[in-house]
Parts: structure tokens; sequence; C-alpha cells
């Protein structure tokens, strides 16, 4: 049952150069700073707040990443996740509505999930039908907008489907990068089967036991490396827009219009927190405007423009992979507020 790859093995380096050593220094600077320095208390509660709202969110993903990474063989992930099939893009939106984790937690997974060796093309429609049609956000949705939060949730499916699509005919054009970690399945390959065969060979004991929790403990601590530093950052750029912007602006400039949906998609790239966080500001926006379109823009533009998922599929997947998503993805999501503002209104 258990999965090492020497590609979770990471060369040790000093830690001064770490990034992620890095980035927690200077959070912690700041935070210490604003209680001699008045004019950061503002950003100080503002990241403490967001930090309390999606640290479980970011452990969990980050623990769910190191169980795949020690339990789940390669080949299941290529078997369900990177064939050249309409399927394969399915498959990604109906595990990203089974995950319960928020757009920060689901990172750690996506990358995971590009390292088992899932295609570019089924991880971005993984990256973005999680957060805004998950279950526990569906309900949560649901709860806020009544039925209209159910467009909300199809709508963010529909997002996800077709960026899938178009991201497996640009793959198949050479204009998007490949992922080298898919490795080949043979067509009889199954994954039951081979499920049954590891769990009868699998031993239960104290030193397994042990042996495990350091391969979830190691697969996590590699995956934090990768991804939380673009977290923190995210956070900070979003404690200092939530903290020094007036909330009036955004009730005065998010109106039912088009050049309202571009504000909301401008200020929704850097003060996105998580789906959970997000959801409710996202319900005042549409309580004050009754601009269901915007809501959606506000919600989504969290997955599709924001810094901190592009940065990571830059890094982590690819560049072309990155800076397509947005291109593809903007247009779907101004084209569907501005038919929810039009038709959904009421």
């Amino acid at each position: 049952m258990v999965e090492n790859h020497a590609c979770c093995e990471t060369t040790p380096k000093s830690f001064w150069k770490n990034k992620l050593f890095i980035i927690a220094c200077v959070s912690v600077i700041l935070v210490v700073a604003s209680y001699l320095i008045p004019v950061l208390v503002s950003f100080r509660i503002a990241f403490l707040d967001y930090w309390k709202k999606i640290w479980w969110a970011v452990l969990l993903g980050l623990l769910l990443g190191g169980v795949i990474e020690h339990y789940v063989p390669r080949e299941y992930v290529s078997k369900i996740l990177s064939r050249k099939r309409p399927s394969t893009i399915f498959n990604a939106v109906f595990l990203g509505f089974l995950m319960s984790a928020c757009s920060h937690g689901i990172l750690a997974l996506s990358i995971q999930l590009h390292k088992k060796g899932a295609s570019n093309p089924a991880v971005v429609s993984f990256l973005l039908a999680s957060p805004w049609a998950n279950l526990a956000v569906t309900v949560m949705l649901i709860s806020l907008f009544g039925l209209k939060g159910l467009f909300i949730v199809l709508a963010a499916m529909l997002v996800a489907l077709n960026t899938g699509f178009i991201f497996m005919f640009f793959e198949k054009k050479g204009l998007i990068e490949k992922n080298a970690n898919v490795v080949d399945v043979a067509q009889d390959f199954s994954i039951l089967r081979d499920f049954k065969s590891r769990a009868s060979a699998y031993k239960f004991g104290l030193v397994t036991f042990v042996s495990d929790l350091k391969g979830i403990v190691r697969g996590s601590m590699a995956l934090a490396d990768m991804v939380l530093w673009w977290i923190i950052l995210g956070i900070m750029l979003a404690s200092l827009a939530g903290a020094y912007i007036p909330v009036h602006f955004f009730h005065k400039y998010m109106g039912p219009s088009f050049l309202g949906m571009l504000v909301t998609l401008a200020l929704a790239t850097v003060i996105e927190v998580c789906s959970e966080g997000s959801s409710p500001l996202a319900f005042e926006i549409y309580r004050q405007t009754r601009s269901l379109g915007n809501s959606f823009v506000f919600l989504m533009a969290g997955v599709v423009t924001d810094y901190t998922e592009i940065g990571l599929l830059w890094t982590n997947v690819g560049r072309r992979v990155a800076l397509w998503m947005p291109v593809v993805s903007v247009p779907q999501v101004l084209a569907i507020g501005y038919i929810m503002n039009k038709f959904l209104g009421w």
C-alpha cells in the first residue's frame, strides 16, 4: 500500500535561503511590529483573522496530500486523471466536488495530484471546481442565496469543465506543458484488483504504523515547502487589501454593470481568502447590489485570477499552464456573470 518516490526527496539547503522561511519571517516581523507601529494594527487584525478562518483547510490539504503521497500509487492517478478522454475532465470535476476543502487547502491537493501523474488539464479542472463546487460550500451557498446558490455551483462546474476540455486541446497542440510525472498504465490495469492485492499483503502492527506516520509527515512537509510560502504571501497581500481598502468602496463600485464586474474581479484577485470566508462577503455584495453575477465573479476570481494559484501553477505545473488559465477562464466567468445579472437579478 505504501508508495515512495525519489521525486519527493528534497536536496538540503540553508534554511535562510528557503522561501517558506523568508516569507514566514516577514509575516512575523510585520505582526510583531504592529504592536509598536499603530498603522500596522489593522494589518495584524486582518492577517490573524484570515489564519483563524483557513488554518484548518491548509492543514487538512497538507495532511491529505501527505496521505496521497504515501499511500496512493501513481498508476491509480494516471489511470483516472491522465488519459486523453473527456471522462478524465469529468472525473477531475467530480473529485473536486467531493473535496470539502477551500481554495487554499485544495492547492496542496492539486499539486500532489500533479506529482502523482494527473494530467495538467485534469489538475486545472480540479483546482477550478473544488473551492466553489464542493459539498460543504454548496450547502453554505444554498443557505445564503437559496436556490440561486445552485446556479453559482453549477456555473463553477461549467467553467471547470470547459476550461479542462480547452486545456486538453491545448495539450494536444503542444500549447501547454505535459506532466512528466504521468506513467504508462496497461489497458487492462484494474485499480480494484491492484488495491486488493496490496491490501492482502499489508502487515498491520506498531512498526508499520510508525513507518506510515513518518511517510505521511515527510510527504506533508515536502508539500508544505512547495505551497505554504505562496499561501502566506497571498494572505499577507489579502490582509493589506482588506485592512486598508474602505468597505464602502465595494458597495459603491461593484454594481450590476460590466464595469462593476471588472472592479469586482480586480478586487477579488487580492482579497480572496477561502471559500468559506468569501461566501458571506459574496452574499453581502448581492444583498447590497442585487448583483448575483458580481457575487459569482467575486467567488470565481479567487481561483481564476488569484496570484497564489497562478504562482503555484507557474512554479510547479508549467508557466504556459499558469498563463493560459486566466486567459481561458476569466472570459467565461465574466460572460456567466453578465448572464446572471441580466436574468437572475431577482
